[in-house]
């Protein structure tokens, strides 16, 4: 059977290009941080990355720390090649594309969730919420870089997909049932999260809800259009919102 004929809107979700796509977020989180602190045990940190690496620093400590970047560098460099392994081609100029396509959901993302806001809340709307205050600019660039790589990885890959495979399995739910299920209740830990820990924000009905929809907005754009333009649309979101607020 002929290989399907090359579809930018298809192809862009794959492994080949979503995962090469958020290599640079990785890059740049990491490289900022160290320039920033030096320290990946006492630096301040993206909360998501202090999550996803606490069991590894407590089993390993720096050395941890290494097995967790050879690890999660390591499945997705093996993604990558099975998918390419299995005749998928790399188009250049598509990165292109999914970077203009990132700029565009994230200079209007702030916007259609404060409206969502609004119409759950009947006006006590949000135009924004992200970047902690409080941190100076490169610092609030480095986690807003954070955000989008470890919090998409670790609310919508992981836990949104647990939660389902949960649903389904535990509960006996249709597949439908469960992702509602999924989505739902990730957005609202995604939401909770933002207020734990001695960065966390001032907890306000106002600011919970919108991170709430953000979540399940972050959730249908993983679901239409794949890892790499979800986690750098949330990242450009908060360098905008840091940028516009510094």
């Amino acid at each position: 059977m002929p290989p399907a004929a090359p579809s930018y809107w298809r192809d862009t979700r794959a492994p080949r290009y979503s995962l090469l796509y958020a290599l640079p977020l990785l890059v740049g989180y990491e490289g900022l941080a160290f320039l920033l602190s030096g320290d990946a045990i006492s630096g301040v940190r993206n909360g998501a990355d202090v999550l996803l690496k606490s069991a590894f620093l407590w089993l390993g400590g720096r050395d941890g720390l290494l097995v967790f970047g050879l690890a999660l560098v390591g499945v997705a460099a093996l993604l990558v090649w099975r998918d390419v392994r299995r005749g998928g081609t790399i188009n250049g100029r598509y990165f292109l594309g999914m970077m203009a396509e990132s700029v565009v959901y994230a200079l209007v993302f702030g916007v259609v969730t404060g409206t969502l806001t609004g119409l759950i809340l009947h006006g006590a709307s949000m135009l924004s919420a992200g970047p902690m205050t409080g941190l100076d600019l490169p610092t609030q660039l480095m986690i807003s870089l954070g955000a989008g790589l470890y919090e998409e990885l670790l609310f919508r890959v992981l836990l949104v997909g647990l939660l389902a495979r949960l649903a389904r399995v535990g509960f006996g739910w249709l597949p439908g049932a469960s992702g509602v299920f999924a989505v739902l209740v990730g957005a609202l830990i995604f939401s909770a999260f933002h207020y734990v820990g001695p960065y966390g924000d001032e907890l306000q009905l106002a600011s919970f809800t919108f991170r709430a929809v953000a979540g399940v907005l972050f959730s249908a754009l993983y679901l239409l259009r794949g890892f790499g333009i979800t986690a750098w649309t949330h990242a450009l979101y908060d360098v905008f919102l840091s940028l516009t607020l510094a």
